[in-house]
């Protein structure tokens, strides 16, 4: 089983499955999807990183404890992965970071569109001079904000912009545009490129999974 983290407080098993969901679709693994307490809008600045760090590291043990085999971050800022990391025996896989790495195999011109005012700093550490620029969708502070009508419609705004300013592959630094299923009607309506944070995420933490189940039963 692979342990997914939501950064997301809800009570909507819909909305908390949804990521889990895109992965096992994808890649065929089982998953099972858990949030942390008490954050409402997820994380959207460096409070509201904080306060998550200490939440998603008991949450990780706690799937751990359950069997999962390899733990992913859903949020693309990879909080607490460190802290994580030092407390858990299995693999750790950031949203941020997995998509950062597949954008640079890709090896274009990378555009980067998220919801606070600058890419996050382990997406920006990892691509480099690859990151052409970075966009917000107006009037988008939060994850809550991308689930109205208004809010898609604004991120695909933003998205027009990146490929004006000669962005070849966008990548998104918030796996919330997952939960409004942006990535497939920017593909069809742009005939852009889109790296996906949550599916990124689901490519890695499956490969682990895939690896350690053989090696299981091989022994």
């Amino acid at each position: 089983m692979i342990g997914l983290i939501r950064v997301l407080t809800t009570s909507n098993e819909e909305v908390l499955e949804q990521h889990g969901k895109l992965i096992s679709r994808l890649y065929g693994v089982p998953v099972i999807s858990r949030c942390i307490p008490d954050q409402p809008l997820g994380i959207y600045n460096d409070e509201t990183e904080a306060a998550a760090v200490p939440k998603i590291v008991e949450l990780g043990q706690s799937l751990e404890a359950q069997g999962c085999r390899v733990l992913v971050i859903s949020c693309a800022a990879d909080p607490a992965i460190r802290e994580l990391r030092e407390k858990v025996a299995v693999p750790v896989i950031g949203a941020g970071s997995a998509a950062s790495h597949l954008a640079l195999a890709v090896g274009r011109k990378v555009g980067v569109m998220g919801i606070t005012d600058g890419a996050p700093a382990v997406m920006q550490e990892l691509l480099g001079d690859r990151l052409v620029t970075y966009l917000q969708p107006e009037e988008v502070t939060n994850t809550t904000d991308l689930m109205t009508p208004a809010g898609g419609e604004k991120a695909i705004a933003a998205a027009r912009r990146l490929m004006e300013q000669g962005v070849e592959v966008i990548v998104f630094a918030c796996t919330g545009f997952s939960t409004i299923g942006l990535a497939d009607v920017l593909r069809q309506e742009l005939n852009v490129l889109v790296i996906d944070a949550v599916e990124a995420e689901g490519l890695l933490a499956s490969a682990l999974y895939k690896q350690l189940e053989r090696e299981r039963a091989v022994v």
